[in-house]
């Protein structure tokens, strides 16, 4: 706990949280401003839990472990200490890039979906679980649940779940058996919080200018319900300044298994901002803020274009969090260009 001095300073690197209302916190300063709630943590992920915590989660840039850390508020996450629940292997499955995990609560027991590769073969990247059965994800025992198994096998990541009119989805990105299509957004119904059931669709492929500058992306979706409609952001191209963010949405009363009840911006929703030192943000989660009310938009970006290295190398992807606004069409309104 810091002393109240330090507090007081340390809310004014956040935006004020302590001091203004919630949407301090969440903005993005004026312009050569930039805001880290962590630092050096990409595609993070923020659940808000019944007892009353924050729990964040997201990909350490050594790609060695899975972190946890939590708090009662989006602020304190930045001073709370991070636990290792689970490291990988020395060999074969689960030994190499340990990238995005995503904390999940259901049927009374804790999820983290993540992706991993083999210390003899980085890039064979597949899709795991682990399981906790305790009340706080940061005691009991972490489970190796093996593999979410897919039709194709190859190589697929950035799984995530969500729960509409009773059943619960898994929305994840694949490649194709050749691997010539790049990355795309596929989605299946569960039969449980480990397996998918047929049929899988395919959502999106990386087909838009904007999708393809680098590498072929359609990655690191998210889910926000609301206003009568589905909403999902993905992440798109090379992880350097050219990686932005897309949306898709349908309408909740639609079949969401249907392909064709999904729409998809043509242009990026959030994207590199040069003034305010934001450069490739994406693989965002949305949580609500302390009020529960004001939603906020959970992201990464790095606050300079030339990379220090390659994009996996250069460690400085840093976790920021944003107010989430909503235009007069019930429709999410990033606000690609403003200085707040």
């Amino acid at each position: 706990m810091l002393e109240p001095i330090k507090r007081t300073l340390f809310a004014l690197l956040l935006g004020c949280a302590c001091l203004l209302p919630i949407p301090a916190l969440a903005a993005e300063r004026g312009a050569g401003e930039s805001t880290h709630l962590i630092a050096q943590r990409a595609d993070p992920w923020v659940f808000r839990h019944s007892d009353g915590y924050y729990y964040f989660i997201a990909t350490a840039p050594e790609y060695d472990r899975i972190e946890l850390r939590r708090a009662t508020s989006i602020a304190g996450l930045a001073e709370a200490g991070a636990e290792v629940v689970w490291r990988k292997h020395s060999s074969g499955p689960m030994s190499a890039h340990i990238w995005a995990p995503e904390l999940h609560r259901i049927d009374g027991a804790w999820y983290i979906y993540f992706a991993a590769g083999e210390a003899e073969n980085p890039w064979k990247i597949r899709m795991y679980t682990l399981r906790n059965e305790a009340a706080n994800p940061l005691q009991g025992e972490w489970q190796e649940m093996g593999r979410i198994a897919t039709p194709v096998d190859s190589f697929s990541l950035d799984a995530t779940s969500f729960t509409h009119a009773g059943k619960r989805y898994l929305v994840w990105a694949q490649y194709d058996a050749e691997g010539e299509r790049g990355s795309a957004l596929l989605m299946a119904e569960m039969a449980s919080p480990t397996e998918i059931k047929q049929p899988v669709i395919t959502l999106s492929e990386p087909r838009l200018d904007w999708e393809i500058i680098g590498h072929k992306v359609n990655e690191g979706a998210a889910v926000l319900k609301k206003n009568g409609r589905i909403f999902m952001t993905y992440s798109a191209s090379a992880t350097d300044h050219n990686y932005a963010v897309g949306l898709l949405w349908a309408d909740a009363d639609a079949d969401l298994m249907d392909p064709d009840s999904w729409h998809k911006s043509p242009e990026p929703v959030f994207s590199t901002n040069a003034e305010l030192k934001r450069f490739g943000p994406g693989h965002n989660s949305f949580t609500l803020a302390e009020d529960g009310e004001t939603d906020l938009l959970v992201y990464h970006a790095r606050d300079y274009r030339e990379l220090k290295g390659s994009p996996l190398s250069d460690p400085n992807r840093h976790t920021r969090v944003r107010e989430l606004h909503w235009d007069e069409n019930g429709m999410p309104d990033f606000r690609q260009n403003e200085k707040d």
